[in-house]
């Protein structure tokens, strides 16, 4: 599975709490795989690099890291990816420079 970073300012509501944002370690989900008409919102999921899908970073994946994130957003149109993750769950676990990674998840 694949996902990529989003900057968890939210400019306009988010689909599961509005403008609450509740932590920093957040994550929108997509809609074919976990978002379930929203029965996804306020679902955690641990979330571990497996490695990056650019060129540009040697080692994107930080060693033995994992987050856990709530689910909050459902990924727009044109998502890329399972999980969209906030700036700061992905720098958990990866290289902000790499943008895209894939991961393992469970809940």
């Amino acid at each position: 599975f694949v996902i990529n970073w989003f900057i968890a300012l939210y400019v306009a509501a988010s689909a599961c709490y509005g403008y609450d944002e509740q932590s920093e370690f957040l994550a929108a989900a997509s809609q074919d795989v976990l978002w379930q008409g929203g029965s996804a919102c306020g679902k955690r999921y641990k979330v571990t690099c497996l490695s990056g899908t650019n060129l540009g970073v040697a080692v994107p994946c930080k060693a033995g890291r994992s987050v856990t994130v709530t689910i909050v957003d459902l990924c727009p149109t044109g998502c890329r990816g399972t999980i969209d993750l906030s700036a700061a769950s992905f720098a958990e676990i990866a290289d902000p420079d790499e943008g895209g990674i894939n991961i393992s998840y469970e809940e």
